[in-house]
């Protein structure tokens, strides 16, 4: 064989953590904007703007739709997605539950049961089912982006529909932000009942700090509170999903197998698909608070990193998302967010007068 017939030899295959970093490298590149542009306009805040830009970007740079890029947008979108969830349990002390106090649980319990009822009933109507309709839901019942976060970690859950579900209940956030103190004011609510209101019946903690601190008195820090303890209703949501997401599991493998039965034991089954690794991290870190090993000089800091690495996560779906599967899931979903945003306020309302604390 000539010099010239010599064939050179391939250059060596990409490895795969190399292309994992090059993906989650431009996801936190997106998420760094994101977290500046969240600082100027904190009412729609860096998580919101981090799916948004990765969805833009995603459209507008053909480039970063390589395939190259997708395993680190995967990284982004699950592990590092999962971490911003056991971080920001560092903010959530065990007592706060106690502090709100017996008057404002049945408020909290009543409207997450109208946001999850509400979901099935309204999303059989309007045709809107599967994940979606669970995203929703549980994304206007308990703590928006972040219980969708969680709630995708367990229930795998598409992007395009992951995408949806946060741009349905950003839409309704921004709209409470602007609408609540308004009406509250117009009701002649006290600033108490005003934070109970914002608390139960708007989603996303920023969204809640944003209208209860812009009503004056300590509806903020009140509304805060309340908030924050409505996030831990996520922990027996995710507990319960993930056995369910389990069961369904094992009922497609007997199915591919010829099985009559689906074979499925809870006691045969990895104790982490019934109780995800995450979430024990949550607990934890919320009891570590509680029992004060967390200083309080960290809990800035904590929260701060808490919300760039979920902010990374949301960028990582942004980038992951093709426009084309958000428009074919049609407006109706859009409408299930509204009804059920509508339900859990006026609920939250009446259930604050059944029970005196409007």
């Amino acid at each position: 064989m000539t010099a010239t017939q010599e064939t050179r030899p391939a250059p060596a295959p990409e490895r795969p953590p190399v292309r994992r970093v090059t993906g989650l490298v431009v996801a936190l590149l997106v998420a760094g904007v994101a977290t500046a542009l969240g600082t100027l306009v904190p009412i729609v805040g860096g998580p919101v703007f981090g799916i948004l830009l990765g969805a833009l970007a995603a459209a507008v740079v053909p480039a970063l739709r390589a395939p190259r890029f997708e395993p680190g947008y995967a990284v982004a979108a699950k592990p590092v997605l999962q971490l911003s969830i056991v971080v920001l349990g560092t903010g959530l002390s065990l007592q706060q539950v106690v502090r709100v106090g017996g008057q404002s649980l049945p408020v909290m319990l009543g409207t997450l049961a109208v946001a999850l009822g509400g979901a099935w009933l309204l999303g059989r109507w309007l045709g809107v089912r599967g994940d979606t309709q669970i995203l929703i839901g549980v994304g206007t019942g308990i703590c928006g982006a972040s219980a969708i976060a969680a709630t995708t970690a367990v229930i795998k859950a598409k992007q395009a529909q992951v995408a949806y579900a946060i741009g349905t209940i950003f839409t309704f956030n921004i709209a409470a932000v602007l609408l609540f103190p308004p009406i509250g004011h117009l009701l002649g609510m006290s600033p108490h009942a005003f934070g109970l209101w914002a608390g139960t019946a708007i989603n996303d903690t920023s969204s809640v700090v944003a209208a209860s601190f812009a009503y004056g008195g300590d509806a903020g820090s009140y509304g805060l509170v309340v908030k924050l303890t409505r996030t831990l209703m996520l922990i027996p949501i995710v507990i319960f999903l993930a056995v369910r997401t389990a069961r369904r599991d094992a009922r497609l493998a007997a199915a591919e197998r010829g099985e009559a039965s689906a074979g499925f034991s809870l006691r045969a089954m990895p104790w982490r698909k019934i109780v995800p690794l995450f979430l024990i991290g949550f607990i934890a870190a919320a009891t570590l608070d509680s029992l004060g090993v967390i200083p309080q000089s960290w809990h800035p800091a904590l929260s701060a990193l808490g919300t760039f690495l979920i902010t990374t996560a949301l960028a990582g779906i942004g980038l992951s998302l093709r426009l084309a599967d958000m428009r074919r899931a049609g407006s109706r979903p859009l409408l299930l967010g509204a009804l059920l945003w509508v339900a859990v306020a006026l609920s939250s309302l009446g259930l604050q007068a059944l029970t005196g604390t409007i």
